[in-house]
């Protein structure tokens, strides 16, 4: 599924981090705003992973079934250890987890009420557009989704108690800035090891 959807979403990725990076960069040179690189990259990050859940809510498996009202129905129909379950029920929880981790991040969030609001907001407006375009509604998807919201809230409340730990020097922009650059290096270093952009070059062109 993940090489299905890089084949089919890397020509709008490609055009949109073009167009949304020129852009981004003039406005701030031309506005004489301060660049603080982690933050322009965590914001890029989050924009781009609203491009894909949008491709795989809308375009992903299309079917004409009929809607769920039913809470927790689909959602014991599969077995813990088919493929089905793994799609469909963690699938739909860890869709949701960079959700609830950028949604509470974004909004300097301590209640986890809030990330929950969001996250139910976002995934009823997913299941009401699936079942107008020919996909279904499922009202077990915006439970899982919400436990996913609940993750990721979680996560990054355990990142803040973490990070409030750490030394002054390691949350100064400077050295968030070099640590984020450290991490591109690093992905791009075992990109190129392990062959990843040749299989780059396949997904593209098979």
């Amino acid at each position: 599924m993940f090489t299905n959807i890089f084949h089919n979403v890397w020509p709008m990725l490609f055009i949109f981090t073009i167009i949304i990076v020129s852009i981004r960069l003039v406005y701030i040179f031309y506005n004489k705003e301060k660049f603080v690189f982690y933050k322009e990259l965590l914001m890029f990050c989050f924009i781009i992973y609203i491009l894909l859940l949008y491709y795989i809510v809308t375009f992903q498996d299309s079917n004409y079934g009929t809607n769920n009202y039913i809470p927790f129905k689909e959602i014991f129909r599969y077995k813990i250890t088919s493929k089905l379950f793994i799609k469909n029920v963690l699938g739909n929880i860890l869709l949701f987890v960079p959700f609830g981790i950028f949604a509470s991040h974004y909004v300097k969030n301590k209640k986890v009420y809030i990330t929950l609001i969001l996250t139910l907001i976002v995934s009823f407006s997913i299941e009401f557009t699936q079942s107008i375009i020919g996909r279904t509604a499922d009202v077990d998807d915006i439970i899982l989704n919400l436990f996913g919201g609940l993750l990721g809230y979680m996560l990054y409340r355990e990142f803040n108690t973490i990070t409030n730990k750490l030394p002054k020097f390691m949350k100064t922009e400077i050295f968030l800035d070099l640590f984020s650059l450290f991490l591109i290096l690093v992905l791009v270093f075992l990109s190129f090891k392990y062959n990843f952009w040749r299989f780059f070059w396949w997904i593209m062109w098979k």
